[in-house]
């Protein structure tokens, strides 16, 4: 344990804050320090050994901003530190957050001289160095604030007009009088624009920013400019007219982020396609030395549907081990419900309207033949809700075809429905009950030869499978998905429950996948649990044999209770095998309710990418 006196202690713990962001950040010292009193001017070079390389196809990306910095570059007052200290930031932390873009939102300066304009520009060749994608924009201490974008020359335009970025790859252009900006870069799998607007659009500025948007029609836009909104749900008199006439009409703009204003603000706004339209105000010039460069990060996480907000002073966690005062700690992180916050965004939805994603096409039956397989069961191809009749064939051509059983008269229907990434657009429809038993399953033949298989050197099974909402623990849990039917008693292996089938993936109470099979080398029954899965969305699963242990996966991904004990085949009495129906004490006891998908048995471990939701 660290001998700390107890004022060091407190201030490195008020450092660290518990944020897996400051901690990491802490090794910024040494970059990032400056103390109050340095003069100004000179950018340090950037680490040789950073590198800037954002993922372009992680799900996982960040997004930085940063808003006024006026104060740091007013008249003989200038002072660059605290803003090297955030593009270092963005240098040191590059690969970690996976930062894929910078975008300042105006007001660099207090008076737009032209000694001001230097000394920022200065400040930002620590990207340039590193080719890291940026945008900047003129805010109202940036240019005369009476003047739109047609003003002509000016030292802003000077220091950060198009010239600065065109050898950037992710500079798209300018418009012809050089304030306004476009930028793209790819992240996530896609492209996104960013579209950085001057202080006051013209006419001309108008229609530029239109066409930019029309000539990348599937892309979504994140637009910036210096004001926009006001304060919460309110917007500026100037940012009305934006809205009006641009933002209401331009369904692929999702977010907007200004400056200006403050406090730090948000509205959501429906636009004219019905879609929301998050608009953010970020601002920290009133706080602690004009806001010190702080930053915001916007974490975007594709899986999730969500963009995590933080907001950081890497200026003042950088000099946190020389000991900060009381005002400083509060200034390290912005915590508040305007400055650390979580945004919904189902973006696939969000953006079908301007870029839908198309369905997965079906893939042939032959491609899902790969070495190996025994059986091979999809269900496509019919009117949805016929009656399923005759025989339903193997496509393995090892002759596993399925007959039809029903009990009590009940019914098994055709479906369109299905997984979105399953072979086959269709599925079996199953209506089973328990009490009373009711319903229609599949049985293989008696000579089916799948029936005497011990898969002795593995296995893998796979289904897809949908619950509906009405789905019931109490009248629907324990049916099968696949089941092979004879009993532990009779094959002679009475551990555990003798009347158990010797091989069934059931859905479990939960509801949720469980393989319970007996192995040849086990006398008792070996099982895998799956976790819940939720009603009314499909599910692959796999269970995967290698010889000596199994593995279950659920979308692909294994388990958490997957035994480690070793596991050999499948123990066989040579009876067949059942999709949708459960045998206990060698008696249908369980009927499934719900859809069935592709169905596919493999007499080998197949490895995660040859599964059939790949």
């Amino acid at each position: 344990m660290c001998n700390l006196h107890e004022h060091d202690q407190a201030e490195a713990e008020q450092a660290g804050a518990g944020r897996r962001n400051f901690l990491r950040a802490t090794a910024l010292i040494g970059a990032a320090a400056a103390t109050m009193a340095l003069p100004t001017a000179t950018a340090q070079a950037a680490p040789e050994s950073t590198t800037w390389s954002p993922d372009p196809d992680s799900h996982r990306f960040t997004l930085v901003v940063m808003p006024d910095t006026q104060y740091l570059f007013d008249g003989p007052s200038i002072n660059p530190a605290p803003i090297e200290a955030s593009l270092r930031y963005i240098l040191e932390q590059g690969e970690d957050e996976n930062i894929v873009f910078l975008s300042h939102l105006g007001d660099l300066t207090e008076n737009g001289a032209q000694a001001e304009m230097a000394a920022a520009g200065k400040a930002f060749e620590l990207l340039d160095q590193q080719g890291v994608g940026y945008s900047v924009l003129a805010g109202n201490h940036d240019v005369r604030s009476s003047t739109d974008d047609q003003r002509g020359p000016t030292p802003y335009l000077e220091t950060f007009g198009p010239q600065r970025f065109k050898s950037k790859p992710t500079f798209g252009g300018a418009s012809p009088d050089g304030y306004n900006t476009f930028h793209l870069f790819k992240a996530g799998g896609r492209q996104w624009l960013v579209l950085a607007l001057d202080w006051r659009l013209s006419a001309q500025g108008y229609a530029w920013a239109k066409d930019v948007i029309a000539r990348h029609p599937k892309t979504p836009v994140i637009l910036t400019t210096h004001e926009l909104l006001y304060e919460d749900d309110t917007l500026s008199a100037y940012g009305q007219q934006l809205w009006d006439q641009l933002l209401e009409e331009h369904d692929q703009i999702f977010l907007t982020l200004n400056g200006h204003n403050w406090p730090a603000g948000r509205a959501v706004r429906k636009n004219a396609a019905g879609n929301d339209v998050h608009l953010h105000l970020t601002n920290y010039q009133n706080r602690y030395y004009g806001g010190a460069a702080m930053i915001r990060l916007y974490r975007f996480d594709l899986d999730r549907d969500t963009i995590d907000v933080e907001t950081i002073s890497p200026w003042i966690l950088g000099r946190a081990a020389d000991g900060l005062n009381e005002l400083e700690r509060q200034e390290i992180e912005l915590t508040g419900p305007e400055d650390r916050f979580s945004v919904a965004i189902d973006f696939e939805k969000r953006f079908s309207g301007f870029a839908p994603i198309p369905p997965r096409a079906p893939r042939p039956a032959s491609e899902m033949l790969v070495p190996g397989t025994v059986a091979y069961w999809r269900f496509d191809g019919h009117k949805d809700g016929a009656a399923v009749d005759g025989t339903v064939r193997d496509l393995s051509g090892r002759g596993n075809d399925l007959t039809v059983v029903r009990v009590q008269n009940g019914s098994l229907t055709w479906s369109s429905a299905h997984h979105p990434d399953q072979p086959c657009h269709g599925s079996l429809s199953f209506h089973g009950t328990k009490s009373p038993l009711r319903g229609a399953y599949l049985r293989t033949a008696e000579n089916a030869p799948l029936n005497s298989a011990t898969f002795r050197a593995g296995y893998t099974f796979e289904a897809f499978y949908q619950l509906p909402d009405d789905w019931d623990p109490s009248r629907n849990a324990w049916a099968g998905l696949i089941s092979r039917t004879g009993t532990g008693g009779a094959a002679g292996k009475t551990e555990s429950d003798p009347d158990e089938p010797l091989a069934t993936l059931s859905l479990s109470d939960g509801p949720g996948p469980q393989w319970a099979v007996r192995p040849l080398n086990q006398e008792g029954i070996a099982t895998n649990w799956g976790d819940e899965t939720a009603r009314e969305l499909w599910w692959h699963v796999a269970v995967v044999n290698d010889g000596s242990h199994t593995t279950m996966y659920v979308q692909g991904c294994p388990v958490a209770r997957n035994p480690t004990a070793v596991s050999i085949g499948l123990t066989s009495l040579g009876l067949p095998w059942l999709l949708g129906g459960y045998e206990y004490a060698g008696k249908i006891d369980q009927i499934l309710h719900g859809r069935l998908g592709d169905v596919r048995i493999v007499e080998r471990a197949l490895p995660v990418s040859a599964f059939m939701n790949h």
